[in-house]
């Protein structure tokens, strides 16, 4: 399985003139071979697109991606990774969504498509990243 970032989704969505032809060419290959996955945090930030859940079932749906629920002990390590950007003077005051998404992704033992490095290399370093 490979869990998918918002990012990559919005790139396809949005043909993002830098992104989108990378994005579209990772999922295709991966496809392949990996059953594609977006877990309920990229659900809701995908939400801000759509009126109707409908209609944003649908076009995840079209993406062939399937969407899986968060346990407990990956929200758990969301919240410890949290708490080590804060103790790093991480500025911002509520848990962000990458946090779920990588500790969601580690807690699987799945790799995860992003454009987001950065973030995802320093707290969840076991996460394999699919990156450009």
């Amino acid at each position: 399985m490979v869990l998918v970032d918002t990012n990559i989704i919005v790139d396809i969505w949005d043909r993002d003139p830098n992104w989108a032809h990378w994005s579209v060419q990772q999922m295709t290959k991966l496809h392949l071979t990996h059953p594609l996955r977006i877990n309920v945090v990229v659900y809701a930030e995908l939400a801000r697109f759509y009126s109707n859940p409908t209609e944003l079932d649908r076009n995840i749906a079209a993406l062939k991606l399937g969407v899986e629920y968060i346990p407990r002990e990956a929200a758990y390590s969301a919240g410890k990774a949290f708490l080590r950007y804060r103790k790093q003077s991480g500025t911002k005051s509520g848990v962000l969504p990458d946090f779920f998404i990588g500790a969601h992704a580690e807690s699987l033992g799945c790799s995860l498509l992003t454009r987001d490095k950065r973030r995802y290399a320093t707290y969840f370093p076991t996460v394999r990243l699919i990156t450009p």
